[in-house]
């Protein structure tokens, strides 16, 4: 990756004036500037112009780009800091800047009195991979609680779906909350980081299927992981070591793999920097309004249907870090390496490697503001922001996995955020049995 020119401290920049325009150079800020007019705003990337950007994108989408007719298209960069995450999560990123610190145990805790973190990134200055890394296990969808109605396509090497899923994933932090009451902490809760729940509603085969992941605070401890299997009609515990097993068939999505960052932050280790520079990522654009269910457009791959239509823009800088499975003895990985928008600490790309330390599998996904022209979703007072759709790929064997938010799934499964009826619905055993039919 190019290295990038930081005109000012990148944080003090944002604190002071709301904007990135004043912490990099021009040829940072747009596609124009860094490739000299070649490239434009509008401008589609494909595999007769990807070599002009080809330091600008992870080796997995470079490869889907020149090999596979993947296709980008080009958006204006965004410079103002509130339409890249959500708005209190970034009010309290800034409110409580300087206060974060890891205690004995390695968790991030408040400064000077050691209690659970807050809310908002715990390090936006963040000098060293381990703080980066902290603050995106610590907070996955920025929201306090929120409901991700899903549909997942599980397509072969030829580009055919050969399976469809619709499920709904929760999350709730216990702790570092900044929207939802009370706050920052919920009491007789605060010793757990994350409440997070994944129910699976069609097809009928896998219909009531349901995994709860519990996440202690302390970031050496694995979750406690419990399942409800309908054949069963019952509660199981699985073993939470086991975090690189496909849980439904024909994907390649891992436990380990949500959002970068799926397990504690301490069951993985050697954390490093191994690259700065500009990165073309979905930060924006990503909701297709234009689709009652939002639902996204497919191209490219034998069938057409391989990668989602994706919108990237230049982000100035990407923070590229590695990481490895320290207390996975029998893990299928060797390493991971997440690319970081530097601005927000948003995990904007990932690929792991084998064990031979081959290239393995691959995550990239789009995020933005639910809001395009007179059409917004709310999230509060405020535009809802999230992940739009995503791609988990296997570089060899070179199936895909396609996962895209959407307003709703059968029964009823409905995207919702901050709504603390989340929890009873989803994210209990007892929930797990009224969802799967076994109550």
């Amino acid at each position: 990756m190019a290295a990038v020119g930081i005109l000012r401290p990148l944080w003090d920049t944002l604190a002071a004036t709301g904007e990135v325009t004043g912490a990099y150079p021009d040829e940072l800020l747009s596609i124009e500037g860094y490739t000299r007019g070649r490239l434009s705003t509008g401008s589609e990337i494909n595999a007769d112009n990807v070599e002009l950007v080809r330091e600008l994108l992870t080796p997995s989408t470079y490869l889907q780009v020149a090999q596979m007719g993947r296709r980008l298209q080009v958006a204006k960069t965004t410079t103002e800091l509130m339409r890249l995450s959500p708005w209190e999560y970034l009010e309290a990123t800034l409110r409580n800047r300087g206060r974060a610190r890891f205690d004995s145990n390695g968790n991030v805790v408040t400064e000077p009195d050691g209690k659970p973190w807050i809310g908002g990134i715990p390090f936006p200055d963040a000098p060293s991979a381990v703080e980066l890394f902290a603050g995106l296990t610590m907070s996955w969808g920025r929201h306090d609680a929120s409901f991700y109605a899903v549909k997942e396509y599980e397509l072969s090497p030829e580009g055919r779906v050969q399976f469809q899923y619709e499920a709904g994933w929760a999350e709730l932090m216990p702790v570092a909350r900044v929207s939802m009451e009370p706050r920052p902490y919920w009491p007789g809760h605060d010793d757990k980081l994350r409440y997070q729940s994944i129910v699976f509603t069609a097809p009928q085969s896998v219909n009531g299927t349901s995994f709860l992941n519990v996440w202690s605070y302390d970031q050496s401890a694995f979750p406690q992981l419990w399942g409800y299997l309908p054949e069963f009609k019952r509660i199981r515990q699985f073993p939470t070591s086991q975090r690189f097993e496909s849980m439904i068939p024909g994907s390649t999505i891992y436990l380990s793999d949500a959002w970068a960052a799926g397990d504690p932050l301490h069951t993985w280790g050697n954390y490093r920097i191994v690259g700065r520079g500009p990165l073309l990522a979905g930060i924006s654009g990503g909701w297709n309004p234009a689709h009652p269910n939002w639902e996204h457009r497919t191209h490219g791959g034998p069938q057409g249907k391989t990668f989602w239509d994706t919108v990237v823009e230049l982000v100035p800088e990407a923070i590229v870090v590695e990481a490895e499975p320290v207390k996975f003895p029998r893990a299928p990985v060797s390493k991971k390496r997440v690319w970081f928008d530097a601005r927000t600490q948003l995990p904007i790309g990932m690929v792991s490697y084998d064990r031979r330390g081959e290239p393995f599998r691959s995550f990239d996904g789009a995020f933005g503001l639910y809001e395009a022209g007179d059409r917004t979703v709310f999230d509060g007072s405020h535009p809802y922001w999230s992940w739009c759709h995503v791609h988990a790929f296997d570089l060899q064997t070179r199936r895909m996995t396609r996962m895209e938010q959407v307003a709703v799934v059968s029964p009823d499964h409905r995207m919702r955020v901050n709504d603390p009826a989340i929890y009873e619905r989803y994210l209990t055993q007892s929930a797990l049995l009224r969802l799967g039919g076994g109550s």
